[in-house]
């Protein structure tokens, strides 16, 4: 998604209060086709979000009669490795990678597109499944990834013991004084955009991502300044648990972390804070496999987390902001105040998407962040 998207307003999506996560969608209008054959979809898609269990899936299955069969994955990297495998041996029709990502596993030949007379692309709300999203989300005209929540990777910190710059900035990540909890790649790349809003890089860090021998020269520059900074790591972390074990278990004051990682850890002294150079944001959703088997089922499963109370749900979950029209109304109070509390006008209007990665860029990033970890 481009910056020109960080105009949407987080604050007006989660200002609904009432029901929260234990509402349950009245039944919808299902498919014959999805629950004359198997009844089930195979879904793959993140650990650490157990609400998506306890009750998200269930009041799936209460609207439609269809089972979710869940295996969770850590990070995308391992989603995209099961994927391969599936191509091949089966058992997945529905997986949740970023829009940053798709193009790649569709390169490889792991996705075929949505029936969108299955769905219901009215749901959603406007930027995020048109517009240059929408244009994201499309090869030859074809709909091959449908959004299903958006967030942020911002600054979590412990309020007693994290030293911060007024105003806090990425650049607090490598203070010797603060115990870090940091994911590699995103690390190189609060690295490069710091310096860059420093002055400090040959050109734009964004040229990176777009022409590769502007990549290695400016993700170089990180890397090396990172490994200067390395001494206050911790933890590294690539899913959910381990970006909160790093602060419970190993005494992390600062971390690079998704904001579900500050909701869950807002009771125990951490706060969650936007950057002066602007929260990183993602765009997460929907793919469907090449081989995938519950067809019809993979579409009634989308198109659920597109109504009001799906994905108010969904978003609550993974304390993150939902996707569907009306869903403001079904959010969790809480959810909605921790956000209000992080991201005013200004720290909504520095919101900086993940821009695509190619799967060439995905395989250079990783060497970088193999060489971070090893130094």
């Amino acid at each position: 998604m481009t910056p020109a998207n960080s105009t949407l307003n987080r604050r007006r999506f989660l200002k609904g209060s009432a029901a929260g996560a234990g509402i349950l969608a009245a039944p919808a209008i299902i498919s014959s086709k999805a629950l004359a054959s198997s009844g089930e979809v195979n879904f793959v898609g993140w650990a650490g979000y157990p609400v998506l269990s306890e009750k998200v899936f269930p009041a799936f299955t209460a609207a439609t009669g269809i089972k979710v069969n869940f295996k969770e994955m850590p990070d995308q990297d391992t989603m995209f490795a099961e994927a391969k495998v599936a191509l091949q041996a089966g058992g997945i029709d529905v997986i949740e990678p970023t829009i940053d990502r798709w193009g790649g596993w569709n390169a490889n030949g792991l996705l075929q597109p949505f029936d969108e007379s299955k769905l219901a692309m009215d749901n959603y709300l406007p930027g995020l499944a048109d517009g240059s999203a929408g244009e994201r989300s499309r090869k030859d005209g074809q709909l091959f990834y449908v959004p299903s929540n958006w967030g942020t990777e911002a600054l979590v910190v412990n309020t007693a013991t994290a030293k911060l710059s007024s105003p806090p900035s990425l650049g607090d990540l490598f203070n010797p004084e603060n115990p870090a909890v940091l994911r590699p790649h995103s690390t190189l790349a609060a690295m490069g955009r710091w310096l860059e809003a420093q002055g400090k890089l040959p050109r734009p860090w964004m040229d990176g991502y777009t022409d590769m021998a502007a990549m290695a020269e400016l993700w170089d520059i990180a890397l090396a300044e990172a490994i200067k900074a390395k001494g206050n790591v911790v933890q590294w972390w690539s899913g959910e648990n381990e970006a909160n074990a790093g602060f419970t278990a190993n005494g992390a004051a600062i971390g690079l972390c998704w904001d579900s990682t500050g909701f869950n850890l807002r009771n125990d002294g951490y706060a969650y804070i936007a950057p002066v150079e602007g929260a990183f944001a993602w765009h997460q959703g929907f793919v469907l496999m090449k081989n995938a088997v519950n067809v019809e089922q993979a579409h009634e499963f989308v198109k659920f987390v597109s109504t009001p109370e799906g994905s108010a749900m969904w978003a609550t979950a993974f304390s993150s902001n939902p996707v569907g029209k009306g869903s403001s109304e079904f959010l969790s109070p809480e959810v909605s105040a921790y956000y209000a509390g992080t991201f005013n006008d200004e720290a909504l209007a520095k919101l900086w998407w993940w821009p695509e990665q190619t799967a060439e860029f995905i395989a250079k990033r990783s060497e970088y962040a193999d060489k971070y970890k090893a130094a």
